[in-house]
């Protein structure tokens, strides 16, 4: 089966680069900008020279914006036993289908750690996606992280405020304690090394134990300790919950008004 990629921005660069270090169909990517791709992919600056290929699937990495104006272009080229895997947050399964003359839909929600192999990413597709259209789905995926599969696809706009935005408020807590670091004296360059290695060493010790998170914090904190005076400020009136709370809900406001 031959890929057909519609558009190629940061995320889809940073998976199109996950997917080519494999044993993966060859890939053919349709952008009108200068990119770089990585070997074995084609680029073309313009669908105009595929002179009617076919493909078994598209992929779709454009922007939502982009869609009603684009997307119809490409349907010529889905072959008739082919489908389509979007990238674009908010916009449905339905929505994409439609605009390429009903072809049946899957959807994918990324992260950025996805181009490190590290991704995070939800998966859905419509009823019509076959078994084994969606065995090439998760190899795909699975090569950039882990997966979910959503029956809902309603669900992905709330992945999408948690974990596809996720690395975004991880990247601000970071940028804060870095600041933070270096307005008590530490150099730049040490404070963002503070900020990195905690946040990392964290996230791989969660990764690597089998407790749960309130047991890993409970092993760091020891009661009148250090730990345990800094907490009892983030924790004070459940302020750490109402903030990240509110942030996911802005993010999944705006998720669903992109539909």
């Amino acid at each position: 089966m031959k890929i057909l990629m519609a558009g190629c921005g940061k995320m889809g660069g940073a998976m199109l680069r996950r997917w080519t270090g494999g044993d993966l169909p060859p890939i053919t990517v349709v952008d009108p900008a200068a990119i770089e791709t990585p070997q074995r992919v084609r680029h073309l600056r313009s669908l105009d020279a595929l002179e009617g290929e076919k493909f078994g699937l598209l992929i779709v990495a454009i922007k939502p914006q982009m869609m009603e104006e684009v997307l119809p272009t490409y349907a010529d080229h889905i072959a008739h036993d082919g489908f389509a895997l979007s990238m674009a947050a908010g916009v449905s399964a339905e929505r994409i289908s439609s605009l390429l003359g009903g072809v049946p839909t899957a959807r994918v929600m990324p992260n950025l750690p996805a181009a490190m192999g590290r991704g995070m990413s939800a998966l859905y597709a419509q009823p019509e996606v076959s078994a084994t259209q969606r065995l090439l789905v998760g190899k795909l995926v699975g090569a950039t992280g882990e997966t979910a599969w959503i029956e809902d696809e309603e669900r992905i706009d709330l992945f999408t405020a948690l974990a596809g935005s996720g690395p975004g408020y991880v990247f601000e807590i970071m940028r804060a304690m870095q600041d933070i670091a270096e307005a008590r004296g530490f150099a730049p360059e040490e404070a963002r090394r503070i900020a990195v290695e905690t946040v990392s060493g964290t996230g791989e010790m969660a990764r690597r134990e089998d407790k749960s998170l309130e047991e890993l914090r409970n092993d760091v904190t020891s009661p009148g300790g250090t730990t345990d005076a800094g907490l009892s400020v983030l924790r004070e009136g459940g302020a750490i919950e109402d903030l990240l709370g509110r942030t996911v809900d802005a993010a999944h406001a705006r998720a669903v008004e992109l539909r």
